[in-house]
């Protein structure tokens, strides 16, 4: 088949142009480029940006504008190496997130909101947040507290000694009543640090807190140049009990009156600038009733009107006084309480079931209960006293182990995260990234 030159020519020029424009459409889209390498991956430019975006929005929702761009981003690139480090510890370990669990804690947190999860979605496009960049930083997000568990929770614990310890040396004070809402301000130290970089530490806490005396605002700043974990959220801890946090938090807040900022404190891990933002003593008072009762159970032997005939004679009889403790020894089928007398003991809100707490708190001192149904069976109840009580005390082992445990959990998951963070190799392949020295 015979094809002229002027044809080919033409054909050889619109293939060209094609080609030309094609280029030209290549080169208008941005290239993405590696920013910093950590151990065998990679946080691109792009990746940053977004995640500075994403935190700005957060930010601006809950605390106000960004004043320092440069500091945020020092921040969020940090966070990122942080969380791509643990997530390298969570895929060595198999650690995975399925999409049902991921489903139902976004559900939650829309019911925090009282949201429909449509609404969460709305929101979050109005605030310029994609819903599929929330889902994925969720999923990293329970990734990461599954491997913190794994690597630091699940291996802490708490002896008797220690808790009887704790309930010793602070039996004269109130603290584990207390609860304190701390802002925190961390300069890092290195994990084998030597006097100058000590020194240099020490000096940045100093001036840091020279900033926060004239005025500069702690959440800003926290966000600008604070190493702890909670930089991010202005460093803000939130309300813990004080049997939670740290002695040296306790010591450094001890004379500060809300809103009063801390001197720098030193621990291992750092130098630590606390704001105290509220305080209060909490008290656990709770109703608690003593009651007796006698329990006939219905079997195939006895029906509920055989039951409730049996307790009607029983009741007719103490009313005319006969001794509840006898004939709760003698008809009583609540092996609990039989041989007490049918006594229950002090008894705390929500410990029996609903249809014997209604009965029991609709009664007055010393009255008798008409004969009824619970699903144990039919009771006849006598309230023999109440009082309020401060189950503070009743419960103080069981909140100073937690107590303990959380404070060691917070300590250890400092030092890992600070010593998984001194052993990976992160290159910051724009010179721009790297932290000053």
């Amino acid at each position: 088949m015979h094809v002229s030159f002027h044809l080919l020519a033409r054909y050889l020029l619109a293939c060209l142009a094609i080609l030309l424009m094609n280029t030209s459409a290549i080169a208008l889209q941005p290239l993405d480029s590696v920013a910093v390498v950590v151990n065998d991956d990679v946080i691109t430019r792009m990746e940053l940006e977004e995640r500075i975006q994403y935190y700005k929005n957060q930010i601006r929702l809950s605390s106000g504008a960004v004043s320092d761009m440069e500091g945020l981003k020092r921040q969020v690139l940090e966070r990122m190496i942080r969380d791509k480090v643990q997530l390298q510890q969570a895929a060595l370990l198999g650690i995975q997130i399925d999409d049902i669990s991921l489903n139902r804690m976004i559900d939650a947190m829309a019911k925090q909101n009282n949201m429909t999860l449509n609404e969460l979605r709305s929101t979050l496009q109005k605030e310029g947040i994609d819903f599929a960049d929330f889902r994925q930083q969720s999923r990293n997000e329970l990734i990461i507290q599954q491997v913190q568990k794994r690597m630091v929770a699940d291996k802490v614990t708490v002896t008797d000694q220690e808790v009887r310890q704790f309930i010793e040396s602070n039996a004269k004070s109130d603290t584990g009543a207390t609860e304190y809402h701390l802002l925190h301000i961390m300069i890092a130290i290195p994990e084998n640090a030597t006097p100058d970089d000590i020194q240099k530490a020490g000096k940045e806490a100093d001036d840091v807190y020279e900033q926060l005396q004239q005025g500069e605002n702690f959440k800003e700043l926290a966000i600008r140049v604070s190493d702890g974990s909670n930089a991010l959220n202005g460093g803000d801890l939130g309300v813990r009990k004080a049997n939670e946090l740290p002695e040296m938090f306790l010591k450094a807040i001890a004379e500060l009156s809300v809103g009063d900022i801390s001197k720098p404190v030193k621990s291992a891990s750092g130098f630590h600038i606390l704001k105290l933002a509220g305080s209060d003593k909490k008290t656990e008072m709770v109703t608690q009733t003593h009651a007796r009762h006698i329990l006939i159970k219905t079997d195939a032997d006895t029906t509920n009107d055989e039951a409730r005939e049996t307790l009607q004679k029983l009741r007719t009889q103490l009313e005319q006084g006969a001794d509840f403790a006898e004939l709760a020894a003698e008809y009583s089928a609540d092996p609990g309480s039989k041989d007490k007398g049918g006594d229950l003991g002090w008894a705390n809100p929500g410990m029996f079931v609903p249809a014997f707490e209604r009965v029991m708190n609709s009664l007055e001192i010393g009255q008798l209960s008409e004969p009824f149904k619970s699903q144990f069976g039919w009771h006849i109840l006598q309230v023999l006293e109440r009082r309020e009580h401060d189950m503070a005390t009743q419960l103080l082992e069981a909140k100073v182990r937690q107590a303990i445990i959380k404070r060691k959990i917070d300590e250890e998951l400092r030092l890992w995260l600070r010593r998984i963070r001194d052993e990976a190799y992160v290159e910051y392949v724009d010179a721009s990234l790297k932290p000053a020295e």
